[in-house]
Parts: C-alpha cells; sequence; structure tokens
C-alpha cells in the first residue's frame, strides 16, 4: 500500500487523458511476444474504460427517483446483513443445546447446519447484493467497490457471528471441565490409595488409559468446526459450480433454439465470471485458515489440496462455461483497495487468536498448553529451560513496560510526522499541478488569441487583394474602351513600348513588369565600335 500511494502523484490526470492513454501506454523494453500481448490487452482495456467513463458522465438522471432508489437498496441490504449474522448466531446457539444433548442423539443435519448455512449465505448472499446494486444507478466503479465493500460486511458479520457463538460454546465446555477435574480428584483418591500394616514392596499400580476419565479439549472442538467449515465451502462451492455454470450453460445451448426468446443475450444467459468477487473470497478464506490454525494444525494442508483442486475446476468452468463481464471498470486504479481489504482480513483473523492466547485458560489434560494458566506462558518457560540466562534477561528488558511505552509513544509520534510531511507534500504536488494547469489554459488562451489576430490579418488581406483586383479590372475595362473608341474614330494605335508608362496621370499609373534600361554611370571610352584594347581600329 505505502508503494502503490508513493507511484501515485495525488493529483488529477484528467487534462488530455486520452492522448496520454494512447502514445504513453506501451513499454518500449518488453521483449517477450505473450507480455506484449498481455500489455496490448491492457492497453485496450484501459481505453474502453476511459470511452465508457466518458459516455457514464453524460448520462442525464432524476436525483429525487435515484436518491429514493439508492435509500430502498441500503435498507435492503442492512435488512440481509442483520438476518444473515442473527441467523447464523441462532443456528449457532440451537448446536449448543445439541452440544448439550450429546452429538450422537442427532442426525446429520443437525450436526453441521451451523457450516452449511454460513456457506449458503456466503454464496448466495453476494448474489442478491448484485441484483440489488442495480437499483442505485451508480458509476460502474464506484457500484464495483460498493459491491466489494457489502460482501465483505457479510463475510466478516458472519464469521464474528459463528465466533461469538464458538466462544458460548467453549465456556459451556470449560464448565465441564471443571466438573471433570472435581470428579478426577475424586476417583483418583480412591484409585491410589490404600493403607497397609507393615513395609511391603509391591508391583506399581496398572491403570488402563481407557478407565481414566477426560475432559473434553476446546481446542478440539473448535478446530473441528473450522475443518467443516472447510469442507462445507468445498462442497459448497463445486455444487455451486456446477449448477450455476455447467448446466445452466448445458440448458441455455440446447434450448436455445427452440424458445421464445434470446437466452443467450437476455435472461439467464450465461455465467459471468466474477474476478473481483472470487478475490474477496479467497483472501477472506486465508483469513479463516490463519484464525484456525492455531486450533487445527493440519488446516493449511487441507486448504492447500482445496486450492489446488478448486483452481482447476473454476479454470475449467471459466473456459466452458463463462464469459467475460459486461464491465471493463477495474476495481481500482491500484491495489490499494484489496490491499486494505487484506489488511483488515489480517486484522479479523488476528485478533480472536490474540484474545485466545492472552485470556482463555486451555485444557487441563489435552494439547501442547495443558496444565498452563494461559497459552503465552510456555514463552518465558522456553526461555527460562531451553535458552541462556543473559537472552532471558534481555528479553525481560525489553518488555518491561517501561521500556515498551517510550518506544510505543516514539514510533506514535513518527507516524503522526510521517503523515503530516507526506500530507503537506502531496498538497504541494497539488499546488503546482494547479499552477500548471493554469498556466496551459493561459497559454491557451493566447495562443487563441494570437490566432485570433492572425485570422483577423488574413481577412483584411484577402479584403485588401479583393479590392486591388476589382480596381485592377475597372482599369482594364477603362482601357479596352479606350482602344474600341481609338479605333471607330479612324486613328492609329500603337501600344507604348514596355518601359514607357501606359496610363495617364492620377491613381491609375501602373509600372511595366520590364526594368528601365540606362548606361551604367560611366566615363565614355575613346575606342571605336568593335575595336579591342591594345589593337588598331583597322
Amino acid at each position: 500500500m505505502a508503494h502503490n500511494t508513493s507511484e501515485s502523484s495525488g493529483g488529477d490526470d484528467t487534462n488530455f487523458n486520452y492522448s496520454w492513454k494512447i502514445f504513453t501506454s506501451w513499454d518500449y523494453l518488453i521483449g517477450n511476444p505473450e507480455t506484449a500481448d498481455n500489455k496490448f490487452a491492457s492497453n485496450t482495456t484501459n481505453i474502453k474504460e476511459a470511452l465508457a467513463d466518458e459516455k457514464e458522465t453524460q448520462k442525464v438522471t432524476n436525483f429525487r427517483v435515484t436518491l429514493l432508489f439508492r435509500l430502498l437498496a441500503n435498507f435492503l441490504i442492512i435488512s440481509i446483513l442483520a438476518g444473515s449474522g442473527y441467523l447464523i448466531y441462532y443456528v449457532a446457539r440451537r448446536s449448543e443445546n445439541f452440544l448439550r444433548d450429546g452429538m450422537n442423539k442427532h442426525n446429520w443435519w443437525e450436526r453441521n447446519e451451523v457450516n452449511i448455512v454460513m456457506s449458503l449465505l456466503t454464496t448466495f448472499g453476494p448474489m442478491f447484493f448484485e441484483a440489488i446494486s442495480h437499483l442505485e444507478n451508480y458509476h460502474p466503479r464506484i457500484s464495483l467497490c460498493w459491491q466489494l465493500g457489502r460482501v465483505f460486511a457479510l463475510y466478516a458479520g458472519n464469521l464474528y457471528s459463528f465466533l461469538i457463538a464458538i466462544v458460548d460454546q467453549v465456556r459451556f465446555t470449560m464448565a465441564e471441565e471443571e466438573e471433570m477435574k472435581v470428579n478426577l480428584t475424586i476417583w483418583q483418591s480412591h484409585m491410589y490409595n490404600r493403607s497397609t500394616a507393615e513395609n511391603s514392596t509391591g508391583s506399581p499400580f496398572r491403570v488402563d488409559p481407557a478407565d481414566v476419565p477426560r475432559g473434553p479439549c476446546w481446542e478440539t472442538l473448535v478446530g473441528q468446526e473450522f475443518v467443516r467449515m472447510l469442507i462445507t465451502d468445498t462442497l459448497t462451492f463445486y455444487i455451486v459450480l456446477l449448477i450455476n455454470d455447467f448446466f445452466r450453460a448445458v440448458v441455455i445451448r440446447f434450448l436455445n433454439h427452440c424458445w421464445c426468446w434470446d437466452l443467450e443475450y437476455s435472461f439467464p444467459c450465461y455465467s459471468l465470471f466474477d474476478l473481483s468477487g472470487n478475490l474477496l473470497t479467497l483472501i477472506f478464506n486465508q483469513g479463516m485458515i490463519c484464525m484456525g490454525t492455531l486450533y487445527a494444525p493440519c488446516l493449511p494442508a487441507l486448504n492447500l489440496i482445496r486450492l489446488q483442486t478448486s483452481m482447476y475446476i473454476q479454470a475449467w468452468g471459466v473456459m466452458c462455461c463463462n464469459i467475460p463481464h459486461t464491465r471493463i471498470f477495474k476495481a481500482s486504479y491500484s491495489s490499494n483497495l484489496y490491499m486494505a481489504i487484506l489488511l483488515v482480513i489480517i486484522f479479523i483473523s488476528t485478533l480472536p487468536v490474540i484474545f485466545t492466547v492472552v485470556s482463555m485458560p486451555p485444557s487441563f489434560d489435552c494439547g501442547p498448553f495443558s496444565g498452563k494458566q494461559h497459552m503465552y506462558d510456555v514463552i518465558p518457560e522456553s526461555l527460562e529451560m531451553d535458552f541462556p540466562i543473559w537472552l532471558g534477561k534481555a528479553l525481560s528488558y525489553i518488555s518491561n513496560p517501561g521500556l515498551v511505552l517510550p518506544f510505543l509513544l516514539f514510533l506514535i509520534l513518527t507516524i503522526y510526522y510521517l503523515y503530516v510531511t507526506s500530507k503537506t507534500y502531496k498538497q504541494a504536488n497539488l499546488d503546482l499541478k494547479k499552477k500548471l494547469k493554469a498556466q496551459s489554459e493561459e497559454n491557451r488562451s493566447r495562443s487563441k488569441l494570437e490566432a485570433k489576430k492572425m485570422d483577423e490579418y488574413l481577412e483584411k488581406a484577402k479584403h485588401m487583394a479583393a479590392t486591388e483586383q476589382q480596381d485592377k479590372q475597372g482599369n482594364n475595362n477603362l482601357s479596352l474602351k479606350a482602344r474600341d473608341s481609338s479605333k471607330s474614330s479612324g486613328q492609329s494605335y500603337l501600344p507604348p513600348p514596355p518601359h514607357i508608362y501606359s496610363g495617364g496621370r492620377g491613381s491609375g499609373l501602373k509600372y511595366s513588369r520590364r526594368p528601365t534600361y540606362t548606361r551604367p554611370p560611366a566615363p565614355r571610352s575613346h575606342l571605336m565600335h568593335g575595336q579591342l584594347p591594345g589593337f588598331p581600329p583597322y
């Protein structure tokens, strides 16, 4: 995000937009034909996007009707978000009742309904959002950003509703563990205590592990829920891909010739490949895996298998059943939008894990943290037992609150200073762009004024040339009339030599085109005509 922000200029590039895209978009250092094809396709998409953007800005809509539809759309979307969160919380609390009764007493749907409901909501919720977004009549790029934000809110709300319900189940399991601790103490007191009248040596007690009561491990419970969610999402993805893409394409292909309307270009048409939605699903899935890895260490391996299989299956679906999206707009001109979503997903994923490590006690008889008050107690214990003493002292000094708090304060002040500095630089950049724009407008107006003056001068010159042409035409007509009158009077008329003025006195005097021949100003020679210097005349 910082790299993208440093590359962006912070101003508008609306001046000569098409000229910049046409003449400066190509990279002349490309030497690979495939890279050249990709660059050509990218430049084509950018130019199409600019043309569509220009077309969208010229639309005229009724503001009141648009505002009414946008309020209705936001109300429907908020209702869907609230309803999905409440539905997940309701089925999770219902699953807690099933847990108290024993999962073996219930059927398959009741054991897995939480994961199935979450998968169905995350699959069909974005489709409802896409249909409702047509009421808002936003710009395609703004509509896409709103769509991503709403889908992200749906995913995050569903995940946190699921986590809140899981926390309630964990608390119920921890209460069972406390009861199990008491029962285990009573069992051990009756199992190992015995009195003898004299000293004797006997064989140790042999206890079958199946006879020892074991408490419910809440880490295993949470890990199983995450594994179920991953498997349910995978199966739901495959089923939706087969039904919504493959069977839909088959029906459209074979029924299009005998249907009342064109199925390919109208409803239902072929399925569109939503690149931004698939990318958001991938980011959310990655955050869920990071969250569940603490409770189920095999979860990344299962997710890797899922990604490998889904990549090939979705590639087959894209090549055979999907068509490109009609909207050519990108989600953003830079990748900061997806980077911001990924940053929020990382925060959402790490927050429950940190809460578990810091505040919740681990199970007393299972897992690597059994017997500890908190999970983070493993760190100082490992430093004390497995590392040198000086390293433990150094880390204890570094983790001292008297040193950590001033360091955090220094970091906050440094970040604030850098933020103010970058804001100042960006404002200076905007001011310079405004000055350049004002100067270009001034030069443009000056060039327009000079062009106007030149046009006026040319019009004046044309007018003067036309006037002179009319005067010349009138003089020619007068000379022709004079010639005809002289012929009619019987007088001979000889034209004047070319070096003599052809007109009389006044404004009609015209000069001959041939210059007058005169002798150069030099003394006359004593030689005779044809005599060469140094030779006699005869």
